[in-house]
């Protein structure tokens, strides 16, 4: 694992309505800066409201990266954020701006500056016969296949699970 390049970002984590947006936007306005998001939930386009995400006058106050930007079918992983956000951070500094990220999601944080391990990619048809095998089979029947095949995996995972059930 390497570490990524982080000196000079400032990062604003904390718990649920503890402030982090409107801290972040005061940084952006007083540093010339740009909001980057570090929360999973509000990468989700249709999670304006459910996620408390900056608003549309928050969003004109600073420049706001990655909020909203993900449909919620998309297959979207920490590795594919960490990357997004890295490319992120290097466009605010090509530009001369500031980047500051923001959010609760820890393992976003982790990822960013511990790195990750080294993960092969999935073959999308693979993942796309057990997307369909799960629709065919239900949430409790594919867990039930699962469990034959790998038996660990299954004990962890819930029936209604389902993007862990086809991950496994």
């Amino acid at each position: 694992m390497s570490a990524p390049p982080v000196a000079g970002v400032t990062l604003v984590y904390g718990p649920t309505a503890s402030g982090k947006s409107a801290l972040a936007i005061d940084l952006a306005r007083e540093i010339d800066g740009v909001v980057i998001n570090a929360d999973v939930m509000q990468l989700y386009r249709e999670m304006r409201i459910l996620t408390a995400r900056p608003t549309p006058d928050d969003e004109a106050a600073a420049p706001h990266r990655l909020y909203g930007t993900v449909p919620m079918q998309a297959a979207w992983n920490v590795a594919r954020w960490r990357e997004t956000a890295l490319d992120e951070i290097e466009r605010a500094r090509a530009a001369g701006k500031a980047p500051i990220l923001v959010g609760g999601t820890g393992l976003y944080l982790d990822a960013l500056l511990r790195g990750l391990s080294p993960v092969p990619a999935v073959d999308p048809e693979i993942r796309a016969l057990a997307i369909a095998r799960h629709a065919e089979l239900g949430g409790e029947n594919f867990r039930a296949d699962l469990a034959r095949r790998d038996p660990d995996s299954a004990a962890r995972l819930a029936a209604g699970d389902t993007h862990r059930l086809i991950r496994a």
